[in-house]
């Protein structure tokens, strides 16, 4: 099912921006039995193409939820999830894997690197998966971009924590997805380490004119976004398009 993006009716303004991301009215819950938790009780959301937007709150407010279900990552209990114009919502896994891998780039915490691999096998590794051509020159040329290029041989327990990040990064925006999400993409990382990250995250969004949705506890971070979301016991507590809207 695809859904026609929605436009804005006031040329020349940001707001004119196709939604990259609608969700709407979305439930999920997480864990089983007595342990079970509503982690999203009724979230609806729009992120511009084009977009940058935080989304910060408390621990267990449901950001890192909200930010998997976007992504596919969990599936809603109810509501819609629409990215790109595409309803994701009912998709089986191999579809909804599928669709990942051409719509949305993903930056984890933990930088989820095979252990086997070297930085240039992890970033070629989702452009095989998809049998797309010149996986490995394509890999070389990401982790070129991401300061990398001579470290494409090396092994991720060769590698520090920023240039694990910087592989992650590399092998999220290979694929040059309009949508990237990241969940405490500095959590990991020294102060300074974490800035380099921020900026060439920065970058790369603004070169390839993606979406980028992600999480965070920065504030400074929060704050080179363009929107701040926050949320609060699995609701949207605060939203400046929603009251502008």
């Amino acid at each position: 099912m695809t859904i026609a993006p929605a436009h804005d009716a006031s040329p020349g303004s940001a707001a004119d921006a196709p939604a990259m991301v609608r969700l709407r009215a979305v439930r999920l819950s997480l864990g089983r039995g007595a342990a079970r938790v509503e982690a999203l009780k009724g979230v609806s959301l729009d992120v511009r193409a084009g977009e940058a937007v935080g989304l910060v709150g408390p621990s267990g407010s449901g950001k890192s939820s909200l930010l998997m279900t976007l992504a596919g990552l969990e599936r809603a209990d109810s509501g819609r999830v629409i990215i790109d114009g595409h309803d994701i919502t009912d998709l089986d896994e191999d579809s909804l894997a599928r669709f990942r891998g051409r719509h949305i780039g993903i930056v984890f915490q933990s930088f989820h690197l095979v252990p086997t691999m070297t930085a240039l096998e992890n970033v070629a590794l989702p452009l095989e998966l998809a049998d797309t051509p010149q996986a490995l020159p394509r890999a070389r040329k990401a982790l070129e971009r991401v300061g990398l290029g001579a470290r494409l041989g090396h092994y991720p327990a060769q590698l520090s924590g920023g240039e694990q990040q910087r592989v992650a990064i590399a092998r999220a925006v290979v694929g040059r997805p309009p949508l990237i999400v990241a969940d405490e993409p500095t959590g990991n990382l020294d102060e300074a380490t974490g800035a380099a990250i921020v900026d060439l995250l920065f970058a790369l969004r603004r070169d390839e004119g993606a979406t980028l949705v992600l999480v965070t506890h920065d504030p400074e971070l929060a704050a080179r976004c363009d929107r701040t979301v926050r949320l609060r016991s699995g609701l949207i507590e605060h939203d400046p398009a929603a009251q502008a809207g």
